[in-house]
């Protein structure tokens, strides 16, 4: 989703495996999703037999949140949503006027929401910018990608822009490194990066500490490699989502869940129903607040110009003839009048007529 053409920031309220395997729980989650202005609501597509292996570690925040002796297959395994529940899913997006978007963490699954669903945009999860094979079926589809960069160099990033240029100017061609540079240093591959790619800026940690955010290598990116930079967030709270639209993100992405006491590994680390709203809420008004960046009276202030500034007055009564003086002048409200800028132009002058205390000064 290249988001370049709109102001909008699109907000993607991720319910991920929030659902714990239940599509009731996904459906109601749909529901908290587009009641809060999410623009889409995002889960997550897989295989646990495609995904890890048996005997796959969890990660410490997975252990903290689930039986630290179930394996990650076991725990991947409950949460998996069928094909059928994807069609569900989509229907129920439909009817609360929400996108459905899904991560694909396997080829059958690319397959899935690509081809079988036809979803116009695909998610790129950071643990998957390294599997190139996996890059190079999405872009095989032509279908634009929201791609995450948790635990990424620049380099990385390059190397799968490299893959996803491949995939999408040149997918006749036998894929290698060199393949994958030569199309991403070419003007065709250069095109299509910019019109098909977002990339969003991420710290992969749940909940991930405020100290190793560094919103401003969102900036970084968007220099680097000239695309429309967003940002996944995995922190406590709404502030980094809305500080990330204030430093131009085109897309938020933030997890929620219906309660972070329920069991599951992404619960903790989610906003709860009214929090998701005060986001969006917050998002909403910092991007109108952004504005045009000209500086110039906003029309709700200019009516107060008079008010709040200031006019040369008379300090005293002063008979005409008399000059003007440090003794005699002085500035004060309402504004309108001589302005306070003019003042070293009124001193000397001699008064054309009567004034009284506080009258303003003419010329």
């Amino acid at each position: 989703m290249n988001t370049t053409a709109t102001k909008r920031v699109y907000v993607i309220a991720e319910a991920g495996v929030n659902h714990n395997g239940s599509l009731d729980m996904a459906k109601e989650l749909v529901q908290v999703a587009a009641q809060a202005g999410a623009d889409a609501v995002k889960f997550q597509t897989f295989r646990a037999e495609r995904l890890v292996s048996g005997t796959a570690p969890k990660a410490d925040y997975q252990k903290k949140a689930s039986d630290a002796n179930e394996s990650q297959y076991a725990m991947l395994k409950r949460l998996e949503l069928g094909e059928e529940a994807h069609g569900e899913l989509i229907r129920h997006c439909q009817l609360h006027g929400i996108q459905f978007l899904s991560t694909p963490f396997d080829a059958e699954s690319v397959d899935l929401l690509g081809r079988t669903l036809d979803l116009p945009t695909l998610k790129i999860p950071s643990g998957e910018v390294t599997n190139a094979p996996l890059l190079l079926k999405i872009a095989s589809l032509q279908k634009p990608v929201i791609m995450s960069t948790g635990m990424c160099t620049l380099a990385d990033v390059e190397a799968a822009l490299g893959v996803l240029a491949f995939g999408y100017t040149c997918p006749q061609n036998d894929p290698g490194i060199t393949s994958f540079q030569e199309a991403y240093a070419s003007d065709a591959g250069q095109q299509a990066l910019r019109e098909k790619v977002t990339l969003l800026h991420c710290t992969t940690e749940y909940p991930a500490p405020f100290a190793e955010v560094n919103l401003r290598a969102m900036d970084t990116l968007a220099s680097a490699f000239g695309l429309p930079v967003g940002f996944s967030d995995h922190t406590e709270g709404i502030a980094m989502p809305v500080a990330a639209v204030a430093r131009g993100a085109v897309i938020i992405e933030k997890h929620f869940t219906l309660d972070r006491a329920l069991p599951g590994p992404d619960h903790k680390a989610s906003l709860e129903p009214e929090e998701l709203s005060q986001m969006v809420q917050a998002i909403r008004q910092v991007e109108v607040a952004l504005g045009s960046g000209t500086k110039v009276p906003a029309p709700s202030e200019v009516k107060n110009a008079a008010i709040a500034r200031k006019s040369i007055v008379a300090a005293a009564d002063i008979p005409a003839g008399e000059p003007f003086s440090v003794d005699n002048l002085c500035i004060k409200r309402p504004g309108g009048g001589l302005s306070p800028l003019r003042y070293w132009e009124v001193v000397g002058r001699r008064a054309d007529r009567n004034y009284v205390k506080d009258e303003v000064i003419e010329l």
